[in-house]
């Protein structure tokens, strides 16, 4: 799911010049400053562990944005499968926003292991230091975290070791860097995109990946969804398995609360057997979303495929599903 193998070829085209109770987090809308060239921006490993050559990757992309990395002081560690104890992953995350001197956070991969962490962070500092977390997959977890306990938006972006090819990093610079509302074009009608249900919705766009996602239902790390637009995504998945998230999302009374959703290309998310004979993917989504009554788009250019859109988690957008955009109403940095 991480791909090196592309670093500061994808910026080459682009001008650089350009613990407290979840509904009182919720009013706390204060914002993470901006992202400025020259800043210093931390590189933390809050879940699987990373390579050496995935350091040095994220490292190099993140000079290539014109940024300074800092590296987490555990990053490089392993506790199995983790990138160190929990205690170690969550201490880095304490310390990047304890930091004056470190404008935002990037995730240096996802995997898993993000969410035995939120239990260890000083949700108290870390409201008192709003600053963009950038990543996705299993930092979803975080995401949805900040929502709920913080109350500030993040960034659902490629994570420092993929790839940032124009559509990543344009929607990123244009979030972070420049304080932006951009309208954000989920990508055409086609094989892989398609409207579900026409219209236009408001709301604050949370999601992430439907696992991990699923995975927290029922716990106090989720946001109020209620008047939201749920983006998701999700990768190498059998179309029960959404079928069986998706409902336990409207069991929870998740679905029933939106105003508006947006799946993800879902790669790999087709069972391969060729006597196969259940549902389909689009029909499993239809099966969950077209009941709703709600604009609803599937196939939107996020998630774990080259190209996805850096999103503002917590932001206040709208959505047209008829035209496939996302258009951001305030700017997510002061």
């Amino acid at each position: 799911m991480i791909d090196r193998r592309t670093a500061l070829g994808t910026l080459a085209g682009v001008p650089l010049a350009l613990g407290l109770p979840a509904q009182a987090a919720a009013r706390d809308r204060k914002r993470a400053r901006r992202i400025s060239l020259g800043d210093t921006v931390g590189l933390v490993a809050p879940a699987s562990a990373v390579s050496p050559d995935a350091i040095a990757a994220s490292q190099h992309m993140i000079r290539g944005m014109g940024l300074t990395p800092k590296l987490g002081a555990n990053a490089a560690r392993t506790d199995g499968y983790l990138a160190g104890t929990d205690a170690q992953r969550a201490a880095d995350l304490n310390a990047m926003f304890a930091d004056d001197r470190v404008a935002a956070i990037f995730a240096i991969r996802g995997g898993w292991g993000g969410a035995r962490l939120l239990e260890m962070l000083d949700w108290d500092m870390i409201r008192r230091n709003p600053k963009l977390v950038i990543g996705y997959s299993d930092i979803t977890s975080l995401h949805l975290a900040i929502a709920a306990r913080a109350g500030f938006p993040t960034i659902h972006a490629p994570n420092a070791s993929n790839s940032w090819p124009k559509a990543s990093w344009e929607s990123l610079w244009r979030l972070a860097f420049t304080g932006e509302t951009p309208v954000l074009g989920m990508g055409e009608d086609g094989p892989s995109g398609r409207t579900i249900t026409p219209g236009r919705a408001r709301g604050r766009l949370f999601g992430g990946n439907l696992t991990v996602l699923s995975t927290l239902m029922g716990t106090p790390w989720v946001p109020d969804f209620g008047g939201a637009i749920l983006f998701l995504e999700d990768v190498n998945e059998a179309e029960y398995r959404i079928d069986r998230m998706l409902q336990q999302l409207e069991l929870a009374g998740v679905l029933g609360k939106l105003s508006g959703v947006v799946f993800g290309r879902c790669r790999a998310c087709a069972t391969a057997e060729p006597d196969y004979a259940g549902l389909t993917l689009d029909e499993v989504l239809d099966r969950h979303l077209k009941p709703l009554g709600i604009p609803a788009v599937a196939g939107a250019n996020i998630g774990h495929h080259r190209g996805q859109l850096s999103l503002p988690h917590g932001g206040e957008v709208e959505i047209n599903a008829q035209e496939r955009t996302i258009t951001l109403l305030k700017p997510i940095v002061g």
